[in-house]
This record gives C-alpha cells, structure tokens and sequence, in this order.
C-alpha cells in the first residue's frame, strides 16, 4: 500500500542517508522501522497485562515447592 507521511526534515535526510549506506530501500526501512516499533508495544502491553494480574493474585511461593527448588540447586560453590 502507497501512503503519504509528514517527517521532519532532518529525520528524513538521517534515514535516507542510512538507507543508502545499507542498500535498503526507503519503503523497507520505514515498513522496517514501523514494525520494530509495534512489536516493541506489543511487549510493553504484555508486560503491563501481566503486572496488573500478578498485582492482584498474593506472589508467594508454595512452602513446599521452595524447598524442592532449594534442593535441586544443590550447594554454592564458591
């Protein structure tokens, strides 16, 4: 899809410039650049989902599974 956008000048002359030291295209390094920056809210709303939930449930280990992870790791060996 062709679409038309509005970047300052200066953004725009770096990212030409990158694009043309890497051989890339202006259309894939923006298509590039847009998907980068979604998938990395994408994360971001994830993690905040799941602060909230874990906000609300008590975060405390079962007594017993402690003790099993405690024994699995053995001694330090420092």
């Amino acid at each position: 899809m062709k679409t038309a956008i509005s970047v300052p000048d200066e953004l725009f002359r770096e990212a030409d410039d990158f694009a043309k030291r890497t051989g890339t295209s202006r259309s894939r390094l923006y298509s590039d650049a847009v998907s980068e920056y979604l998938a990395r809210r994408r994360h971001e709303e994830i993690t905040a989902k799941l602060n909230e939930v874990l906000a609300e449930e008590p975060n405390r280990l079962d007594p017993v599974l402690a003790r099993i992870q405690a024994a699995s790791i053995g001694p330090d060996e420092w």
